[in-house]
């Protein structure tokens, strides 16, 4: 006579999901790197990452930079924070505090330096996001890098390319 199948309570059933989530963390070590990057501006943009690829927002298409050298231009910056916790463009937790910023077609992660033409003020920053989406913005500062400069609101501001050489000083 076979023994009768038992059913399953779900006090085991739930140590066996645990059970397999663990092993599947474990396996995801020796998997192939996932494509987002760190926001460390040493490493190299990628062109083949989702971040650098062509995207659209509110009907507009964004194609990001295929490189950052000699990039120079002069405009309007404004600064965020309120999005404390949420993801940038590259994967990682924006924190306001940071010097980072987000730029439409810059290729990520880029090292700018800001400078506040009203006072002469700059700081260095990772491009590590995307945006700012309204009309007439450049760059968009977290709220660390704007104080530095000393940005309240808006401002004009010159936005530079450090290649590596500039950025380890």
């Amino acid at each position: 006579m076979l023994p009768q199948p038992r059913s399953i309570s779900g006090k085991s059933l739930g140590i066996m999901i645990l059970i397999l989530g663990l092993l599947g963390g474990c396996a995801s070590m020796f998997s192939d790197p996932p494509s987002r990057a760190p926001t460390s501006g040493n490493q190299a943009p990628s062109a083949k990452a989702a971040y650098n690829r062509p995207y659209t927002v509110r009907g507009v298409t964004y194609v990001p930079l295929s490189t950052a050298a000699g990039y120079r231009e002069t405009g309007t910056a404004s600064w965020y924070g309120s999005e404390s916790g949420n993801r940038t463009a590259m994967g990682t937790r924006f924190a306001p505090q940071g010097l980072t910023a987000a730029h439409k077609t810059l290729p990520l992660p880029s090292r700018v330096r800001v400078t506040n033409l009203h006072n002469g003020r700059h700081v260095d920053v990772v491009v590590n996001d995307r945006g700012p989406f309204k009309k007439g913005r450049l760059i968009d500062l977290s709220h660390g890098a704007a104080k530095k400069i000393g940005l309240h609101g808006i401002g004009k501001v010159k936005v530079e390319y450090l290649d590596s050489k500039l950025s380890q000083r």
